[in-house]
C-alpha cells in the first residue's frame, strides 16, 4: 500500500489538534490530521468554557466573534470554587465565555475546514516509528502516513507519547467523577450540589442566545457531573479505566439526589479523576506532544482545554519555521522550555483546588480563609491573571516589563488607517511595531517572516497586575502574541532577537 507524505501529521482533533492544524495551515505548511471520530459532532462536553487569554488568542486570529455569538460572557476564572472577577483588567475581553466543548470543537473544525488541511477521519494510528528524517505512522485501516514531524494531541492515554518513550510523571488519582450528557423525563434541579459524598452538578447543555442572554428550554439534554463514592478499580493509573454506563450514572444520581429524574438516551458518558501527570519532555526527536497528551489534571478551574490551545499556538509558528527551513530545529526546544513550566504550575494549582473542594468541616474552614485572602485586591488580581492566562510571562531575561508578556490589543494609527494590534496577527505572522522615526529600523532580511508596521499610539500601555508601563519605541511580537524584544529608540538587540526567534537573515541562505 502506498504511503501518503505530509510535512506534519497531527494525531487527534480535539481543541488542541484543531488549533495546531490551523496555525500550521496559516503558515502554508502541508498538515494532516488523523482523527478516530468520523465527525466533530461526536465531541463530548468535558470542558465548558474559555478563559480571557484564550479569547484573546482567538481574537488574534480573527475568529473570536464566532465563539462569542454562541456562548455566554461570564466571570469564569476561579480558584477552588472561589470566583475571581477580572472585569477591571486592561483587555478587550475582561471575562470568560461559557461554551460547551462540543460547540468549541465544532467552531474550530469549521475554521480548519476553511484552510488547506488534509483529514484522515474515522481512523487512528496504531504504530509510530521515527528516524533521522521523519516519522512513519501505521493507521488502523492499513494505510501509512509519513511526515517530517508528528504531534501527539491524542489525549491522556497518548499512543504518540508511549511510542516515543516519554515518561508521564505525577500523582495517581484520589477522587473520581462521572460525567454524562443525557435526557431526563423530569426537570432536574440545576446547579451545584454539595453533599457529604462530594460536589455534584447538573446543567442544561442545549440553549440559545437571545438579547445576549442564555435561554434554556424545557426538556432537552442535561450535563451531569457526579463525584463517585469510591475510586474505581485501576482508575488511579488510567483516568478512563472501566468506562461507565448509563446504569452507573443512574445509580449514582439516585444516591446523590434521591432520584435519577428519569435519565435516559445518553449521548456521552465518561469518567475523569484528579490524576495529575506531565510528560517529562514535550519533544523526542521529531515527535512532539501538546494538550492532554502532555499533561492531565483535574478539570477544576477549567484550565485543561485552554492550556492545550495555548500549547498549540506556542508550537505552531515554531514548527512552521523549522519545517520551512527558515529556522533551526533547536527552535523547537523553546516549546518545552516555555510550556512545561506553565503546565507544571497548573498541575500544582489543581492539586490545591481539589484539596480545597473536599467536603469536610476542616476544609470548609480553610476554604473560607482562602476566600478571604483572595478577596484582597492584590491577591485577587494576581490569581485572576494567573487563572485567566492574562498574567503569563515567559522568561526571556531581564528587561522592559513587556518582555515575555502578551502584547496588548492597542488601537493603532498606521499608514493604512486605524488598526487594532490583534488584527495585524490574523495571519499568524510575526510583527514589528515601530513607533519611532520613519525608516529607523530595517528588518529587510527577515521581511519574509516578520511584518514591519510603523504606527502611532498615544494612550497608556497597561498590563494586568503590573499596571501602566513605559511606552516602548518598538516591540517585536511573535505570532503567538508575546513580546520578544522591546526597543529603546535604537536597534540594539533587534537583529539578535530576530535571528533567535525567526532564523538567520535571508541573505545567509
Amino acid at each position: 500500500m502506498n504511503t501518503s507524505e505530509h510535512a506534519v501529521a497531527i494525531l487527534g482533533a480535539g481543541p488542541t489538534g484543531l488549533m495546531l492544524a490551523a496555525e500550521l495551515a496559516l503558515a502554508g505548511i502541508d498538515v494532516a490530521v488523523i482523527e478516530r471520530r468520523a465527525d466533530q459532532a461526536l465531541a463530548g462536553s468535558r470542558a465548558g468554557g474559555l478563559h480571557a487569554r484564550t479569547l484573546e488568542i482567538l481574537d488574534q486570529r480573527g475568529i473570536v466573534e464566532r465563539f462569542l455569538a454562541q456562548g455566554q460572557i461570564a466571570q469564569v476564572a476561579g480558584f477552588g470554587g472561589i470566583r475571581l472577577d477580572l472585569s477591571d483588567f486592561p483587555t478587550r475581553h475582561p471575562y470568560g465565555l461559557g461554551l460547551w466543548q462540543n460547540r468549541i470543537e465544532g467552531l474550530l473544525a469549521q475554521w480548519v475546514d476553511e484552510l488547506p488541511v488534509r483529514w484522515y477521519r474515522a481512523c487512528e494510528a496504531v504504530a509510530l516509528a521515527q528516524d533521522e528524517t521523519g516519522v512513519e505512522l501505521e493507521l488502523i485501516d492499513g494505510r501509512r502516513v509519513r511526515a517530517q514531524y508528528a504531534v501527539g494531541c491524542d489525549g491522556g492515554r497518548s499512543l504518540v507519547r508511549k511510542a516515543a518513550g516519554i515518561e508521564f510523571r505525577g500523582w495517581d488519582a484520589s477522587v473520581s467523577s462521572l460525567i454524562a450528557q443525557l435526557e431526563t423525563r423530569e426537570e432536574p434541579e440545576l446547579g451545584i450540589h454539595r453533599t457529604a459524598s462530594g460536589t455534584h452538578a447538573i446543567g442544561k447543555v442545549d440553549y440559545k442566545i437571545e438579547d445576549g442572554r442564555v435561554v434554556y428550554e424545557p426538556g432537552g439534554t442535561v450535563g451531569v457531573v457526579l463525584t463517585e463514592a469510591r475510586l474505581p478499580d485501576a482508575a488511579a493509573s488510567d483516568p478512563r479505566a472501566g468506562e461507565p454506563t448509563l446504569e452507573d450514572v443512574r445509580e449514582r444520581m439516585i444516591e446523590v439526589f434521591g432520584t435519577d429524574y428519569g435519565a435516559h438516551s445518553p449521548s456521552w458518558i465518561s469518567r475523569f479523576t484528579d490524576m495529575a501527570r506531565q510528560a517529562a519532555s514535550y519533544r523526542a526527536g521529531r515527535v512532539l506532544l501538546a494538550g492532554d497528551a502532555a499533561h492531565v489534571h483535574s478539570p477544576v478551574g477549567g484550565q485543561g482545554l485552554n492550556l492545550g490551545v495555548h500549547d498549540a499556538v506556542n508550537l505552531g509558528w515554531k514548527l512552521a519555521l523549522v519545517v520551512a527551513g527558515k529556522a533551526p530545529q533547536s527552535l523547537l526546544d523553546s516549546y518545552h522550555a516555555e510550556r512545561h513550566p506553565v503546565a507544571a504550575r497548573v498541575l500544582r494549582d489543581t492539586l490545591a483546588q481539589v484539596a480545597l473542594m473536599r467536603v469536610d468541616d476542616r476544609i470548609d474552614a480553610l476554604r473560607e480563609i482562602v476566600a478571604d485572602l483572595l478577596g484582597i485586591d492584590e491577591a485577587r488580581k494576581r490569581w485572576a491573571a494567573s487563572m485567566s492566562g492574562l498574567g503569563l510571562r515567559y522568561d526571556f531575561g531581564d528587561g522592559h516589563p513587556l518582555l515575555g508578556r502578551r502584547m496588548p490589543d492597542l488601537d493603532l494609527d498606521t499608514a493604512d488607517g486605524p488598526r487594532r494590534a490583534y488584527a495585524l496577527l490574523h495571519e499568524a505572522r510575526a510583527l514589528l511595531l515601530d513607533f519611532g522615526a520613519a525608516g529607523g529600523l530595517d528588518i529587510a532580511p527577515w521581511s519574509d517572516r516578520v511584518l514591519h508596521i510603523e504606527a502611532r499610539y498615544a494612550g497608556a500601555w497597561e498590563l494586568p497586575v503590573v499596571g501602566a508601563v513605559a511606552a516602548p519605541a518598538a516591540v517585536l511580537v511573535r505570532p503567538d502574541g508575546y513580546v520578544a524584544w522591546v526597543g529603546d529608540g535604537s536597534a540594539r538587540g533587534l537583529a539578535d532577537a530576530l535571528e533567535h526567534w525567526f532564523g538567520p537573515p535571508a541573505a545567509a541562505h
